[in-house]
């Protein structure tokens, strides 16, 4: 008698709420090309933003879509922060958030300290920009796009 294989499935919900923990996500409206927006964030914000092309994020729907994702890494923090496109040739990679063009996601055990209303307020002084929001993970319905 053969052995049947046994099939291995990834649940894509429990690797996305992994992910999703100690996280805090903002959107950005502000209608400029990505490189130019993290440059400005650079000079704004005393941080080191730089593209990640191991991490730009694939899409395929009638083609593929290339989202790219800017990294940058605390030195003293156990923090991330990854700026997200979030258009690219007509296509979302959050549909549902078709109004914003950047997500800055902050990862790591700091995310959840007083540093946000800081880093919104040096957002809002890039002249481009013409809304910073927070939002929530539950709001999010394709946020398995956003899993690195």
């Amino acid at each position: 008698m053969a052995e049947r294989a046994s099939k291995l499935i990834l649940d894509n919900e429990e690797l996305t709420q992994g992910f999703f923990e100690d996280t805090r996500l903002l959107g950005i409206m502000a209608p400029i090309k990505d490189y130019q927006f993290c440059w400005q964030l650079n000079a704004n914000t005393q941080k080191n933003f730089r593209a990640n092309h191991e991490l730009e994020i694939k899409l395929k729907k009638k083609r593929y879509y290339h989202f790219s994702v800017f990294e940058y890494t605390e030195p003293a923090k156990q923090l991330t922060h990854f700026i997200y496109n979030n258009k690219n040739d007509g296509e979302y990679l959050l549909p549902e958030l078709k109004h914003l063009d950047f997500l800055w996601l902050l990862k790591g055990e700091a995310a959840a300290d007083e540093s946000l209303p800081e880093i919104i307020q040096q957002i809002k002084t890039i002249n481009a920009v013409q809304l910073v929001v927070e939002l929530t993970n539950e709001k999010i319905k394709n946020k398995e796009n956003l899993v690195l």
